[in-house]
């Protein structure tokens, strides 16, 4: 094949490092646009994000040219830093180390974008434990419950 050619759908989870609720709802639409705005520079257009106090949804449509390590790396970094420039209520703002991420098909999307949308609400009944944990066992992915939550 003369091109390369990929589709490369991911839904990508993660949370403010000790799940602290540090995402103001003023400040949130900004964020995400701004993450928005790394992803899209990496060629990695974000086609849903939303979240909560503590965590962040983001389906994504990954580069070929970037490892999905490198991408997160840059993308919690930079947005942290960003942040951080927002006042004195984010000058202790940090993400998680880790992330989950998980590859969804074309079939997907919709349903998915649905479920990004709706994370405040979603919330009032689910905690972001039990979601991640409920999301691990949907897509088989083995943990240790000791390490998760560092």
């Amino acid at each position: 094949m003369a091109q390369t050619l990929t589709s490369l759908l991911v839904h990508i989870i993660f949370s403010t490092k000790d799940r602290v609720k540090l995402i103001h709802n003023e400040d949130e639409e900004e964020l995400y646009k701004y993450m928005c705005g790394i992803l899209r520079n990496h060629d990695s257009p974000c086609l849903a994000i939303n979240g909560t106090e503590d965590h962040v949804h983001l389906l994504i449509s990954q580069s070929k040219n970037i490892a999905l390590a490198d991408l997160l790396e840059d993308l919690k970094k930079d947005s942290s830093k960003w942040i951080k420039t927002m006042g004195r209520d984010y000058r202790d703002f940090y993400w998680q180390g880790g992330y989950a991420a998980f590859s969804i098909g074309e079939s997907g999307v919709e349903p998915l974008k649905r479920y990004i949308a709706n994370q405040k609400e979603h919330h009032k009944k689910r905690t972001f434990q039990d979601e991640l944990r409920a999301l691990l066992k949907k897509y088989k992915v083995e943990y240790d419950e000791r390490y998760i939550w560092t």
